[in-house]
């Protein structure tokens, strides 16, 4: 690996680190030249997704523009960052063994809600109030009323 101080390609690795289940692979590397310490970030190359947007445009799939906005979703309640990235893991991982591809936009922003809902009760209705675009209170009341006719996924 280049050093991005110095650029000489002489380092070793001096900590490795898994993580989001082994997929991805952190390492701390010190290089020989200059003796300074910088990180890579290791992660399996996956088969790129496009999203077929509700317009028929195509855009890649973002893993950050979803972290995005759960995060937003998330705002001010007790869901720790870790718990965000798993979710948005998660929806990749879904969304990877079920399509090839092409994804429906639907198809992504149904399964963030889906585990938004086992997660947080208040940041799922905040993401499906924008996903689904509610017109007024009455849509959103009726999403609340069929939360609570809903029984806990627990």
């Amino acid at each position: 690996m280049r050093c991005p101080f110095c650029g000489i390609d002489q380092d070793r690795v001096v900590d490795t680190r898994s993580r989001e289940d082994g997929r991805v692979i952190r390492r701390r590397r010190l290089c020989e030249n200059c003796e300074r310490r910088f990180i890579t970030v290791e992660e399996i190359e996956n088969k790129s997704l496009t999203i077929i947007k509700s317009d028929n445009r195509r855009e890649g799939f973002d893993r950050g523009k979803l972290l995005r906005g759960v995060q937003i979703s998330c705002i001010k309640r007790p869901v720790s960052i870790e718990q965000i990235e798993k979710l948005v893991e998660n929806v990749k991982v879904e969304l990877e063994s079920e399509f090839v591809k092409e994804v429906p936009s639907r198809r992504v922003g149904e399964l963030v809600i889906q585990f938004l809902r086992e997660l947080d009760e208040v940041a799922y209705v905040r993401f499906a109030s924008v996903y689904r675009n509610f017109k007024d209170k009455e849509e959103f009341v009726h999403e609340l009323n069929q939360l609570e006719k809903t029984p806990d996924p627990e």
